[in-house]
């Protein structure tokens, strides 16, 4: 029993989740659909005082091209909430077809480095779709999900 208890508080520590982002996370630059150059700090910043929902995704992956219509459903029933998509395309071509192709509305960002960059490292990312909730104060309401009908993250987008 008491190796249980162990194991529990062991995994509990292990999926904690971290309310900020990394220095470097924060300094890696993202292209926006117009093809400007802006750290992932100044997007953030653009969106102050708001709940943001973030989207990481890649128009070739079938779980995210799936997921799509209900994010673009849960975008319509929060409208007050900014909807962030983050690709990981390995070109802005697919990139920006799949904006259209899959009717990604919101605010879209491409994500040069990759899967290897810092943003994506500070995040364990090793799964997309992959939706996080940044609260008004700029905090990480939710670390990770990955579906959209995780109670957490619809708690975290009240």
């Amino acid at each position: 029993m008491k190796s249980l208890i162990t194991l529990l508080l062991f995994v509990s520590f292990a999926q904690a989740q971290n309310k900020t982002f990394s220095e470097a996370a924060l300094n890696e630059k993202f292209l926006s659909e117009d093809n400007t150059e802006i750290k992932f700090s100044e997007i953030l910043q653009q969106y102050n005082g708001k709940t943001v929902f973030i989207d990481i995704w890649a128009s070739w992956c079938k779980d995210c091209i799936a997921g799509m219509p209900k994010v673009q459903k849960l975008r319509k029933e929060n409208p007050d909430v900014v909807f962030l998509f983050l690709s990981l395309d390995k070109e802005t071509e697919s990139w920006n077809h799949g904006i259209k192709k899959y009717g990604v509305i919101g605010e879209n960002y491409f994500i040069p480095a990759g899967w290897k960059g810092a943003f994506c490292s500070s995040i364990d990312l090793d799964w997309i779709p992959r939706y996080m909730v940044v609260n008004p104060e700029g905090e990480i309401s939710l670390y990770k999900a990955i579906e959209t009908n995780d109670e957490n993250l619809l708690k975290a987008l009240k």
